[in-house]
Order: C-alpha cells, then sequence, then structure tokens
C-alpha cells in the first residue's frame, strides 16, 4: 500500500509560532520520520514559501488565499470561500493518494464527487461556530466582532459537510465525542496535536519571575491578559513577563502602569524558550473550553510550576497534581502564585509531570495517525 499522503493546510506551517500551524508542521515533522511522503498543499497570506517545509514533503505546492470583501458575500464561510482553488482541485487529482484537510477551513472539496472514492480526513482543532462565537465576545472593534458572529453561523451552518469524510482526528477527548455523537457514520478518533518537545527539558529548581504568553494579537489572549494584569499580576508583587506576537497598544500601555509587569514582544523561538524554562511560574487561562491549547504543552515539557483555569485543560485529560493547579477565581491564581513562587521544583515533580504528557507523545502518535489513514 502507498504511504503517501496529501494534507492540504490553511496556512504556510512555518515558522512555526502559533497554535494552528505548530501542529500542522511537527504532523509534518514526525510523518516524515515515520517514512510517509508528503504532498502538501498550502494557502498563502503573508507568509513565504519555505525550505524548511521542501524538506519535509515530496513536493509542496502554494495557493494564493483569496481575500477580500467580495469573499463575504457568500453563504460558505469567509474562512472557506477565500480558500477555493481550481489549482488544489487540479492537482489533488493528479494523484489517487489520501487527503487530509487542516481544520473547517480547508474543507470545501469533501462532498465534491470527483474525490468520492478518495480517503478524506478531517483533522480538527476546534469547534469552529463554537470558537467564532467566543472570539465575538472579547473582541472590542464593533465591525470585526459582526463579522465574527455572522462567521460563526456560516461556519455552524458548514459543519455537516464532515459527514462526508472517512476519518474525523479530533484535537481533545470532549470533541471527540462531539462528532462520534453528531456524525455517528464517520469513525471519529482522538489524536492529541503535535508539538515540538521530544522529552521534558524542565530546569530543576527556582525561577525568579511569572510568565504568561501566547500570540497577543488574538482578542482570546489579550483579553486573557487584561484580565490577568488587572485582577492577579498587579495585586502581587512579583516580577510578571507577559510574551507574545504583535500586542496591541491599548496592552502595551496597560502594561506600563505597572512596575512589576514586562511585556517581551514577539520573542524568537530561541528567546521564548528561554523565557519558558527560565520562568518560575506559568499562568496560563483562557475564557475559551475550545480545541488544545498548544502553549498548555509546551510549558508541560518546558516550564516548571503551573497554573491555569479549568476552561484550559478541558477536554484534555489532563489531572491537577502538584505541578499543576487549578484556578479558577483570581483568589485562586494569587493564593496558587504565593504558595508556589518559592519552591524548588525537583527531581520528584519531574517525575510527577511526566505523567500529566502520557498523551503526547509525537512518535506514538504519528504510529497512530498512519494506522488510521493507511
Amino acid at each position: 500500500m502507498s504511504n503517501s499522503l496529501n494534507i492540504v493546510s490553511f496556512d504556510v506551517p512555518f515558522p512555526a509560532n502559533y497554535g494552528g500551524v505548530i501542529d500542522v508542521f511537527y504532523k509534518l515533522y514526525w510523518l516524515k520520520k515515520a517514512g510517509v511522503k508528503i504532498h502538501l498543499h498550502c494557502f498563502t497570506y503573508g507568509r513565504n514559501p519555505s525550505k524548511e517545509l521542501e524538506d519535509l514533503c515530496e513536493k509542496v505546492y502554494y495557493y494564493e488565499r483569496k481575500t477580500g470583501v467580495l469573499n463575504n458575500l457568500s453563504l460558505l464561510p469567509y474562512t472557506v470561500k477565500s480558500r477555493q482553488s481550481a489549482e488544489l482541485e487540479k492537482n489533488l487529482l493528479c494523484n489517487d493518494f489520501p487527503i487530509l484537510f487542516e481544520v473547517l477551513h480547508t474543507c470545501y472539496l469533501l462532498n465534491d464527487e470527483r474525490f468520492k472514492n478518495r480517503k478524506k480526513i478531517y483533522r480538527h482543532s476546534n469547534i469552529e461556530h463554537d470558537y467564532y462565537n467566543e472570539l465575538s465576545k472579547t473582541e472590542k472593534r464593533f465591525a470585526k466582532r459582526i463579522y465574527l458572529r455572522i462567521e460563526a453561523w456560516k461556519l455552524k451552518r458548514f459543519e455537516s459537510i464532515v459527514a462526508y469524510a472517512d476519518l474525523i482526528l479530533a484535537v481533545n477527548q470532549k470533541d471527540t465525542t462531539y462528532f462520534h455523537k453528531k456524525y455517528p457514520a464517520v469513525k471519529s478518533v482522538y489524536l492529541a496535536s503535535f508539538h515540538p518537545n521530544s522529552s521534558l527539558t524542565i530546569k530543576p529548581g527556582k525561577g525568579d519571575y511569572i510568565l504568561f504568553h501566547g500570540n497577543l494579537s488574538v482578542s482570546e489572549n489579550y483579553e486573557a491578559a487584561v484580565w490577568l494584569i488587572k485582577h492577579v499580576f498587579s495585586k502581587i508583587n512579583f516580577p510578571v513577563v507577559i510574551a507574545g506576537l504583535n500586542p496591541p497598544e491599548f496592552l502595551i500601555q496597560l502594561v506600563k502602569e505597572h512596575s512589576n509587569i514586562k511585556l517581551r514582544v514577539s520573542p524568537n523561538e530561541e528567546e521564548m524558550t528561554q523565557l519558558l524554562r527560565n520562568s518560575q511560574i506559568h499562568v496560563l487561562y483562557t475564557a475559551q473550553p475550545t480545541g488544545l491549547k498548544l502553549k498548555l504543552l509546551n510549558v508541560l515539557f518546558k516550564g516548571r510550576f503551573v497554573i491555569c483555569n479549568t476552561h484550559m485543560i478541558s477536554g484534555t485529560g489532563i489531572k491537577e497534581n502538584k505541578t499543576l493547579r487549578l484556578a479558577d477565581s483570581a483568589e485562586n491564581f494569587i493564593q496558587s502564585i504565593n504558595e508556589s513562587m518559592h519552591k524548588d521544583f525537583t527531581d520528584e515533580l519531574c517525575h510527577e509531570r511526566k505523567s500529566l504528557i502520557e498523551n503526547f507523545d509525537n512518535t506514538l502518535n504519528a504510529k497512530k495517525l498512519i494506522e488510521e489513514v493507511f
């Protein structure tokens, strides 16, 4: 049987510096390592062709995403409509390999009759209409808020297309159950996100600051940062670092009001790794119990103590222990910070952390994916 696979990506997955593309890039890496020959099809809008991707794939195809107002004038979600491509259709028809569609945005070909006899896999990242609805609640710009609400409605309507898939690979256990119940004729399998970590790289000992990080251009993340600054970080006397891509101006100004909080704008991968490994506590907070937050995996493999809210681990199977504490109020966060700030992260705690990452072994997950697809 052929071990070749088409992967259709919503974006160019290198550099792997935000949640969605991290899963795609490291999936390519581990599949290549396992001997899979990948034909990668990706949509471009601001990211350049990548030699790193060419090294991992048999062939890489690039398609321009058709952005612009006119693509909103459709019952198809804008995120889907803007990724329609006759060239993609032609290239996929040139072979008979299975097709893995990365997130709902790339799935418009699932019900195309020409692909009726092809094995088609939907890689889920979020229940997209829930995700967009939640984003609309935190978006400050009125026009963007309306767009997100309309897009959520369109995505909910469009989601039924996944009934034409042969396999759904869901990113967490909760959403696996959702798909199994809603589309019982399609096999739904839990497959955790791929990520850059092969083993624990936690530095024993203590750090002297607290870290919050994320893509700060996304409303989910900058609103989390604002909530933490107002209700937690401004109420403690420990140094805090907030790090992430493209923070909005209002967040930059808010940080300047607090002498114990510093902002690291768009750190590169090496800087981010050092911030992760040297901090004493990682504070994670989200208002959305959707998908799998890849920054959570990063801190579990690289970081010392983790304090997060229940939404952050929803559907992952991860449980509270001595290295990860749950906090669902500002008071809980502050108490947990005070109790963890001066503790050593010991070898015993490293051993305890291992129990939290058993489902996130890239080698085993690549093997699982290959068994399901081929």
